[in-house]
């Protein structure tokens, strides 16, 4: 597994690119990877992404493909052609789907003489609360729902899920110590929750089984985004210590 550095993932979530940049060259030092979502992507296209990377950050692109396995498998070949590191799609998308991302990636990255980047599922986003896990039609509670649609992903053959750190443990003991599980909606003590719902600190996620933590506005929003990158790197190196 990657030391405390190569845990943290910054959400880069903005649509302008000398400010997506700027953070970029500030939280390298700090950071192993940049999470490159939607607003960024649609922005400034794959060129962004090729820019970060060349910094000397691993990228995270956060596009969560969700549509019928073919054209799931024509975005997946051209997010790995990016160089990105972790790509992900929508376990909802179905077997199928999971499977034609995780073989288009892997054959266009070989062509590209790049490594095949980890292709993982999105289970269920940490803004939904048990109501809203309801209202959109999945049964039973978030975790629940979450532990189904992973282990739907490691029987696809992706190589991990991004979950909320209510949902690690389970998720972990489910799925084994090889499974990524990618987790957003940390917040370090003192933080505002913003739009998030099932949200914990970066000790506790760790702790529960998170491999890679997602943090955005804590550190982005900070007025020295490297030392706050640096304070979420020393606490999770303080619970890996602790494990």
């Amino acid at each position: 597994m990657p030391d405390a550095r190569g845990r943290l993932a910054v959400a880069l979530d903005a649509s302008d690119r000398a400010t997506i940049v700027s953070l970029a060259r500030l939280i390298a030092p700090e950071a192993g990877l940049a999470k490159i979502g939607l607003e960024a992507f649609v922005s400034h296209g794959p060129d962004l992404v090729r820019e970060v990377a060349a910094l000397g950050l691993d990228v995270f692109l956060d596009l969560k493909l969700h549509d019928i396995p073919n054209t799931v498998a024509g975005a997946a070949a051209a997010a790995a052609r990016t160089g990105a590191s972790i790509v992900n799609v929508h376990a909802a998308g179905g077997s199928d789907m999971m499977r034609a991302a995780r073989d288009a990636a892997r054959t266009a990255a070989a062509e590209a003489g790049r490594a095949a980047p980890r292709v993982i599922a999105v289970t269920v986003l940490t803004s939904l609360d048990a109501a809203a896990v309801t209202s959109v039609g999945l049964s039973g509670t978030p975790r629940e729902a979450a532990l189904r649609l992973a282990v739907l992903a490691r029987e696809a053959g992706l190589d991990g899920a991004v979950c909320s750190a209510e949902e690690a443990a389970a998720i972990r003991a489910a799925c084994g110590p090889g499974f990524l599980l990618v987790v957003p909606g940390i917040r370090p003590a003192g933080s505002a929750a913003g739009d998030q719902r099932r949200i914990a600190t970066p000790a506790s996620a760790i702790r529960d089984g998170a491999d890679v933590l997602v943090v955005g506005r804590p550190i982005t929003g900070s007025p020295d985004p490297a030392g706050a990158a640096r304070a979420v790197v020393t606490e999770i190196a303080g619970a890996l210590a602790g494990s």
